[in-house]
């Protein structure tokens, strides 16, 4: 394993790090094998009773790298169908992961790295953070539960707008539509997550485990619908209209 994900257990609560930084912990294979690994090394973990999301640097994360799908022109539908494939396999063990996790997002979220914030059973967001899809923008389809997930967090309309536009959700607006728990100082963010997987700590492990599970429903359902994201990614970002995307999206990143 590489150092782009790192890990500690502290007592009964497990924090998992985000650590891309020059990059703003862009999705990349690697990263994501990191995750899923931990996530399965923790799996059957007894001691473990919650666990911490959180991302070094000035940004939670901005979802695929452009410039690794860019690099990747000859070989970029299986590069996409592996990108997308682990992301929605750690997705899938967030939502199955035995204890609650909580995510501590500031800065920027783009892209499928709303997976990450979407799977999480509680998030809180420093004042600044903000979600924007930019498929419409960059040519690509929405992937990371934008269509899966979103929708049902904070309506099937408001999802559309800020899909179809390439509209960006501010932290505001992620409290009062629910996408987000609530709003924390960005000095904070890291220590009140931590309280608060303490305190999901100290409830009856049992009880905590089947509320969670019963609170993300149809789990067979989350996994077809991202699936679907899946497959029409790979569709599209073999189009002209993605190719392009990505070059004026790199240009305008480079000047």
């Amino acid at each position: 394993m590489s150092n782009l994900v790192l890990s500690e257990v502290d007592g009964n609560v497990a924090t998992l790090t985000l650590n891309r930084p020059e990059r703003h912990n862009s999705l990349i294979p690697e990263l994501l094998s990191d995750f899923l690994a931990i996530l399965e090394a923790w799996q059957n973990r007894p001691d473990l009773r919650a666990m911490v999301l959180q991302a070094n640097g000035r940004s939670f994360s901005t979802g695929g790298d452009v410039r690794a799908f860019d690099e990747h022109r000859a070989d970029i539908a299986a590069y996409s169908n592996q990108v997308v494939g682990l992301l929605n396999r750690v997705i899938l063990a967030l939502i199955d992961f035995p204890v609650p996790s909580v995510a501590a997002v500031h800065g920027i979220v783009t892209g499928g790295s709303i997976g990450f914030v979407l799977a999480s059973d509680i998030v809180l967001v420093a004042p600044e953070a903000t979600f924007t899809p930019y498929y419409t923008t960059v040519g690509f389809s929405p992937d990371g539960g934008w269509t899966a997930l979103l929708p049902s967090l904070i309506g099937a309309k408001r999802a559309a707008e800020a899909m179809l536009i390439d509209q960006t959700i501010t932290a505001d607006q992620a409290v009062a539509w629910g996408l987000v728990n609530r709003i924390v100082p960005a000095d904070r963010i890291h220590e009140e997550a931590q309280a608060v997987a303490a305190s999901i700590a100290r409830q009856l492990p049992g009880s905590v485990q089947r509320t969670k599970r019963l609170l993300w429903g149809d789990r067979n359902l989350i996994a077809a619908r991202l699936d679907d994201e899946r497959k029409k990614f790979v569709e599209q970002i073999e189009s002209a209209e993605a190719r392009d995307g990505m070059t004026a999206f790199r240009q305008r990143r480079t000047r």
